[in-house]
């Protein structure tokens, strides 16, 4: 199928960023942007053949200005890294301290801020863009320069299908994930408490009241944060756990069971029937409710965001992973390049 272009809008500079639509032969469709490698919009059908986005967004370029992260490419490091710093070889890293004390998502001038080049349109059944960047020696602080690749695919079977790679000439970290906000209605005034969600995790990551890990790992089973046998989000989100309260809602890491690239979760929203399953060959996954928005915030139709309006399933390493030899973690080094692979397949039921 043909990819459409379009000018989304312009940046201070006056330089213009454009937007991408692929759109296969059932009549999904996906948009995105070298903006942030940016997810604008995602069309999937409901029960009866009728095409919702089940992404929330915003309508013009300049409200994703800033720390917004919606549909973003997060890096160089997704989540939070304790007290902005980590060791490598030895070698102390100082980050950008944009979450307290600590650094979340790459730092204020993290990838969600980045516009990429875009490298390669595939046209066909299953069409593709694949956006790149140049991460240089030191940005944000991060070691070594980063070559980075990112390939959205859009199958005829309506997958979207995320492929990450990243090469560098120095030992360096590299945590991507996509921090899409979902709304399985197709409607961003909905509340998403009523969507039935899977996680195949028996265990949490256990944080601090700043969300870092204290290296635990806390079991599910008889808590609120049990999500192996399918249940609504909105079923134990007012539970009393000190974190939840904190919060206003879910924002954990939940340790995914099994290894390699497989199914790791499940969501289903009964009113529309669409459903969507997760698949990954990441080790962690951040459930989001999305428990508070930037006061001002507006959807693409000019109404107000509201909290518990999407929820975001983000497939990456554990939160402060450099800096926890205990969990899974890999570094990207000259000749050990990073490469992953995450996958939101939607249907009907």
């Amino acid at each position: 199928m043909p990819i459409s272009e379009a000018i989304f809008g312009t940046l201070p500079n006056g330089a213009a960023v454009k937007s991408y639509t692929l759109e296969n032969a059932a009549g999904a469709s996906l948009t995105v942007t070298p903006y942030g490698c940016r997810i604008l919009r995602l069309r999937m059908p409901d029960r009866n053949g009728i095409l919702g986005d089940v992404v929330l967004g915003h309508e013009t370029l300049p409200e994703y200005f800033g720390a917004d992260f919606h549909g973003a490419c997060i890096g160089r490091y997704a989540n939070r890294i304790g007290g902005a710093k980590m060791r490598i070889d030895g070698v102390i890293c100082v980050l950008d301290q944009n979450d307290g004390r600590n650094s979340l998502h790459g730092g204020r001038g993290g990838f969600h801020q980045t516009v990429f080049e875009v490298r390669a349109v595939g046209e066909g059944e299953d069409p593709s863009v694949t956006f790149g960047y140049l991460s240089p020696d030191c940005e944000e602080s991060y070691p070594g320069a980063l070559s980075v690749e990112v390939r959205y695919t859009l199958t005829r079977d309506n997958a979207l299908v995320l492929e990450y790679r990243g090469e560098t000439d120095r030992k360096t970290v590299f945590n991507p994930t996509n921090h899409a906000f979902f709304n399985l209605s197709g409607d961003c005034s909905k509340p998403i408490l009523d969507t039935v969600l899977s996680i195949r995790a028996a265990q949490v990551t256990e944080v601090r009241d700043d969300l870092i890990p204290t290296g635990k790992l806390l079991p599910l089973a008889g808590t609120a944060l049990d999500f192996r046998a399918p249940k609504p989000i909105g079923q134990d989100i007012g539970d009393s756990d000190p974190l939840m309260v904190k919060c206003g809602g879910y924002d954990h890491n939940f340790c995914l069971e099994g290894e390699g690239f497989r199914e790791v979760a499940s969501a289903w929203d009964p009113e529309s029937g669409r459903a969507m399953t997760v698949l990954t060959d990441q080790p962690g996954l951040q459930l989001f409710t999305m428990n508070s928005v930037v006061e001002g915030s507006k959807n693409r139709d000019g109404s107000p965001m509201q909290p518990h309006r999407a929820f975001c399933l983000e497939t990456q390493f554990y939160p402060d992973s450099p800096n926890r030899p205990e969990f899974p973690f890999r570094y990207v080094e000259p000749d050990k390049p990073f490469e992953s692979r995450t996958e939101y397949r939607f249907s009907v039921k």
